[in-house]
């Protein structure tokens, strides 16, 4: 493998930062990046920030990392409905950053006959919004989630996420949403598409089993599980599948980007 040029994709939350703090060796890990020109793509299922929102977050845990190099799920969301139904229309619950997304693909967003219900991640989920999410999609509107998570993290434990909301419409309604974000290997194929990077050459470093390992494998690429996230060993073991390789952090890697699956 050593003679082999790779590319990273690297989930953010618990790999790169954990809440509002760096976990150890990420700048460095970075630094050698791009001293070493290799080329990666930090990922992440939130859709609730832009690039430059993200950005600047980072920027403060001591992180520099362009806007050009954040893939979200919501990037990937409004890059398969333009591809899908390009200047189509949307009713959107979310923040910005997937507002922005739509609207930067040419996307209307309306209340009236829109070709799709949208749900991405929001800290106020409104009961309202959601009726009407419920109605648009019983009236003929395609349901779409940004990613199936459950919960996100909040400073006072667990708050629902994207994943329970949908669940909840899918419930009222009978229609199951179609997600892009991780486990999708839909996400992972767009975020290579926007690096140039083939699959064969590409690695996923991810912290959950679940999302990043699994999407990693069935886009075809070698995976990294580190344990500074939610995954241990103990419950890597529940799964059907494997990482390429399991590393107690991202910093076990600086010093062998190069040659990240190498003995020693």
């Amino acid at each position: 493998m050593n003679e082999r040029r790779w590319t990273y994709l690297s989930d953010m939350d618990g790999v790169l930062v954990q809440e509002e703090h760096l976990v150890p060796g990420a700048d460095e890990f970075l630094k050698e990046l791009r001293a070493n020109d290799i080329g990666f793509l930090v990922l992440t299922n939130n859709s609730i920030y832009t690039p430059r929102d993200l950005r600047a977050r980072l920027e403060r845990t001591g992180l520099d990392i362009a806007e050009e190099a954040i893939w979200t799920s919501a990037l990937a969301t409004a890059k398969f409905l333009a591809s899908q139904r390009p200047n189509g229309s949307a009713f959107v619950i979310g923040e910005a950053g997937l507002t922005t997304a739509l609207h930067e693909v040419g996307y209307v967003l309306t209340e009236r006959d829109p070709d799709y219900v949208v749900l991405g991640e929001t800290r106020t989920y409104s009961f309202s919004a959601i009726t009407r999410a419920i109605r648009l999609i019983e009236g003929g509107a395609k349901f779409i989630a940004t990613n199936p998570d459950a919960t996100g993290p909040s400073m006072e434990g667990s708050m629902p996420a994207t994943g329970s909301v949908a669940a909840l419409i899918e419930k009222a309604t009978g229609r199951s949403p179609y997600y892009v974000g991780k486990p999708n290997p839909l996400m992972m194929r767009s975020a290579l598409r926007r690096l140039g990077a083939h699959s064969e050459s590409t690695l996923m470093i991810g912290d959950r089993m679940d999302t990043d390992v699994h999407s990693g494998i069935e886009a075809g690429l070698q995976t990294i599980l580190v344990l500074t996230g939610i995954s241990t060993r103990e419950s890597a073991e529940h799964y059907p599948y494997r990482p390429t390789k399991i590393i107690d952090s991202i910093a076990d890697l600086v010093g062998r980007t190069a040659d990240p699956f190498g003995e020693g």
